[in-house]
């Protein structure tokens, strides 16, 4: 099951578990759509896979199975 992390690792904005914004490669790493596009160009920085938007789980099943409050954030942002 995915964590569906709250942040964007780059610039660390908020992304709903519902976000239609969220991007993540196959390992989770999470991205907003603009730090996706704008600053890594589709490629996750950290293992190089591509990046795809983030499937939503639907509002029930975050009752049972909520989304993860752990926040990733790279240290020095993302290079554009």
């Amino acid at each position: 099951m995915l964590e569906l992390r709250p942040n964007c690792e780059c610039c660390d904005c908020d992304l709903a578990p519902d976000s239609r914004e969220a991007m993540i490669c196959s390992f989770e790493c999470t991205f907003c759509a603009d730090c996706a596009r704008d600053a890594l160009h589709g490629v996750c920085p950290n293992c190089g896979g591509g990046l795809v938007r983030r499937p939503v789980r639907p509002a029930a099943k975050l009752a049972t199975h909520p989304a993860s409050t752990r926040r990733v954030v790279k240290a020095h942002g993302c290079a554009s």
